[in-house]
């Protein structure tokens, strides 16, 4: 476990979910330029509200814990992340309050801190979000490492919320300072987003985190044409739902099964809902936001459908994927299957042979494959 030195104190921090031999910090240089300057600056004042917006593993909420912010995030694994590292530090969880991407915090905020996300749009949207609650004197400040900084993120500071700069770089991190203009005409949100799938009635539903918001990106759409068609009355789960378009073409196909949509993304899980809702308003699903299937009850599901991400935040790997298939296989029923699509070149065949015993190639063109293992 890692101890992050700051200004605030010294924690010990671990990311989520916990892995052994973890060889990544819970925590960037960013975090660390952005609380040194807090402190430097004396930018909280006594009682004050303070709102932290995409704190990834809870670094900046643990080490601010005294003044009892309000968290923001998108993310479960995050707010998951949060809890444990505060307890790791003996600090009351209490201290800080959760809140999803969806669900703001009513009033406005003395001292607003932003890491900023890989997504622009995410950050578009929670812009929106955030000016509400903002009056002139409240201090704005965000961070991320320079290669995520560019001329369009500082664009939309300054379109959505006003007047914008920027700090020297330190460590590869660099600060970006806005100051609210209450005279701005800035318009609405234009999240979430919505198009009609190719070749069908049903309307998704992209809030601003989900990917491919403005159409169907090409691994989804091969794997569309290849969905298993002959489950019945089975539980069939989405999972890494996204805005749930492999869960609705499943269901299409399968008129009596039953729809679980999964994801560790509240604006995922949401779209998913708001799709599956408009395509069959009469059919009952299951929409649950979730550290992979670790709450679904063992032997319990029939198929799972999986299009794993190969990062988390902006860390590339298969760590992920492999703590999908681990669960997937924990939660089928003897005979149930996994159904699973990633790029030719990540191998997932080997990892699903090792833990199921077979791995069948489903299709394949000379980008993607599609791969079933059943348990």
């Amino acid at each position: 476990m890692d101890i992050f030195n700051v200004p605030q104190g010294n924690f010990q921090l671990q990311r989520f979910p916990r892995r052994a031999k973890e060889a990544l910090r819970a925590w960037d240089a960013a975090d660390e330029y952005l609380l040194q300057t807090i402190a430097e600056q004396q930018l909280i004042q006594p009682q004050p509200r303070i709102l932290l917006i995409n704190d990834s593993f809870g670094a900046l909420a643990t080490a601010l814990a005294e003044q009892r912010p309000t968290v923001v995030s998108d993310s479960y694994l995050a707010h998951q992340g949060t809890f444990a590292n505060l307890q790791e530090n003996g600090i009351d969880t209490n201290r800080v309050t959760l809140c999803d991407s969806l669900s703001w915090p009513d009033g406005e905020f003395d001292l607003v801190i932003i890491k900023i996300p890989k997504s622009l749009a995410m950050l578009e949207d929670q812009l929106h979000r955030l000016r509400p609650r903002l009056n002139q004197q409240t201090k704005i400040i965000a961070s991320a490492m320079c290669k995520q900084i560019h001329s369009s993120t500082l664009k939309l500071f300054e379109r959505i919320i006003g007047p914008t700069h920027t700090s020297l770089a330190k460590k590869k991190a660099r600060l970006v300072f806005s100051q609210f203009d209450q005279q701005l005409k800035v318009g609405e949100s234009p999240y979430p987003k919505h198009y009609v799938l190719e070749g069908t009635e049903f309307t998704l539903t992209n809030h601003a985190n989900v990917f491919s918001r403005e159409s169907l990106d090409i691994g989804t759409r091969f794997f569309l044409a290849h969905l298993p068609k002959n489950i019945g009355k089975g539980t069939i789960i989405d999972l890494g739902c996204g805005n749930g378009v492999v869960g609705l073409i499943a269901a299409q196909h399968n008129p009596e099964a039953t729809l679980q949509f999964v994801d560790e993304s509240y604006m995922a899980v949401r779209s998913a809902q708001e799709g599956f809702l408009t395509a069959f308003p009469q059919r009952e699903a299951q929409f649950a936001v979730m550290d992979c299937l670790r709450k679904i009850e063992k032997a319990s599901v029939d198929t799972v459908l999986n299009n794993p991400p190969f990062h988390q935040n902006n860390v590339v790997g298969d760590h992920i994927a492999r703590q999908m298939f681990k669960q997937s296989h924990r939660a089928l029923k003897q005979g149930g299957e996994l159904w699973v699509i990633g790029n030719r070149h990540l191998s997932y065949h080997v990892k699903l042979k090792k833990l199921f015993g077979n791995c069948e190639v489903i299709a394949t063109n000379k980008k993607f494959v599609i791969l079933k293992s059943v348990k």
